[in-house]
């Protein structure tokens, strides 16, 4: 298991700063604030009335300065950043000054290299044509959407307030603005969705025409306003059958269209619209995660920070570091995760990565349709067929048994 320590502050060992720069860098910042909670998000999210005074977006925000400043401090001469992830959360709520100022803090603390991908997600019912020219000046050059379903119902049970026709009305908007990159979420497996409304969804994702689409199966999270209603019997339990369904119809119709999977719950147009700052997830990149509640990663060394706002932002204000703990990977750690995160990904895992043992089951996978085989031969890759991205999971567990 990793070592894992508490640590406020914490500097980084030699080891971890040795390869920074010659890996992909990103920062993600969290914004923690939402005008109304979903009932099956359990992410680290507040409304108002959740924070009372306690916190703001002002304190907020100067919290994040003094944490990005103490991040160029603590890597010494950080890279230009790759990628700028503004997640929650709603930032959008931020409006487009707050998220200008945003990432002027980033700019200060890293800079931003040549081309550089900056992206914000944003709600529908928070967006406007001014909020989206904003953001373009600022110099956002992605946006990602949160529709979840274009069915009145579905997105009912899921407690989202926008109507079915505003996402795409927003796509719209952010294409007029000038953004050439856009992302529309959807959601699938809520109870009481139908096939018919999952089909419905997807045609106003095509109708947008978006060059990227994230796709994800519901996750009922315990503690969680929908966790309740299913465990009470008042809607009915995931089945794994429609999960997987519901996938396969996804994938058919966005392949149709010409979005092709590049990880298994993301699509896109073209190689230029694939998120480039989940990529450096996915291939082990380093980032900084800034904010509450946020998780970072660097050379093998992954912290967290406090979750709440206040205590968040008192504690930079009085001159500390946000950071709740820390683990260092071992090297088995680091090879889980990548055997996890790469397998998942449509250029596959190379079989190098594996010991005998991993590459014998990843032959047997192949075996049983789970692998292309032609990937293990002429490529030396481990890459999941259509079925095996349904049994992802159960794959890497064999890889690395």
């Amino acid at each position: 298991m990793p070592e894992k320590t508490a640590s406020r502050p914490f500097s980084l060992p030699e080891t971890a700063l040795a390869g920074l720069g010659t890996r992909p860098f990103g920062v993600y910042v969290h914004v923690p604030f939402c005008a109304t909670r979903c009932g099956y998000c359990d992410f680290n999210t507040y409304t108002a009335g959740e924070l009372g005074s306690g916190a703001s977006p002002e304190s907020w925000l100067g919290g994040l300065e003094r944490e990005l400043e103490l991040a160029a401090e603590t890597l010494g001469a950080p890279p230009a950043a790759d990628t700028v992830f503004v997640g929650g959360g709603t930032p959008s709520l931020l409006g487009a000054s707050g998220l200008a100022s945003v990432l002027d803090a980033v700019r200060r603390a890293f800079g931003l290299a040549d081309g550089a991908e900056v992206t914000t997600e944003s709600n529908p019912e928070s967006t406007s044509p001014e909020f989206f020219a904003g953001i373009r000046d600022a110099g956002y050059t992605r946006v990602s959407l949160g529709m979840q379903s274009a069915a009145r119902h579905v997105l009912a049970i899921l407690d989202r307030v926008h109507t079915p026709g505003r996402p795409g009305a927003a796509v719209a908007e952010a294409r007029a603005a000038g953004f050439e990159h856009v992302n529309l979420d959807v959601i699938y497996g809520t109870p009481g969705e139908r096939v018919e409304d999952l089909q419905r969804s997807l045609d106003a994702v095509l109708s947008a025409g978006v060059d990227h689409v994230s796709a994800y199966a519901l996750i009922v999270e315990e503690g969680t306003a929908l966790a309740r209603r299913v465990r009470t019997g008042e809607l009915p339990a995931l089945d794994d059958d429609v999960l997987a369904a519901d996938y396969e119809l996804i994938d058919r119709v966005l392949s149709g269209a010409g979005l092709t999977w590049y990880e298994v719950s993301n699509w896109a147009a073209s190689e230029a619209a694939r998120c480039r700052h989940n990529v450096g997830y996915w291939r082990g990149g380093d980032w900084w995660g800034a904010g509450p509640g946020a998780h970072s990663h660097v050379g093998g060394v992954r912290w967290w920070n406090l979750k709440h706002p206040a205590r968040y932002a008192a504690t930079l204000a009085e001159g500390g570091s946000p950071s709740a703990g820390h683990e260092v990977l071992t090297e088995q750690d680091r090879h889980l995760e990548r055997v996890m995160l790469e397998l998942r990904v449509v250029e596959g895992l190379p079989l190098a990565a594996l010991d005998d043992a991993g590459v014998a089951e990843a032959r047997a996978a192949a075996a049983e349709g789970l692998l292309d085989p032609s990937a293990l031969d002429e490529r030396g890759r481990a890459v999941l067929t259509d079925r095996g991205r349904l049994l992802a999971d159960g794959v890497v567990r064999r890889l690395v048994a």
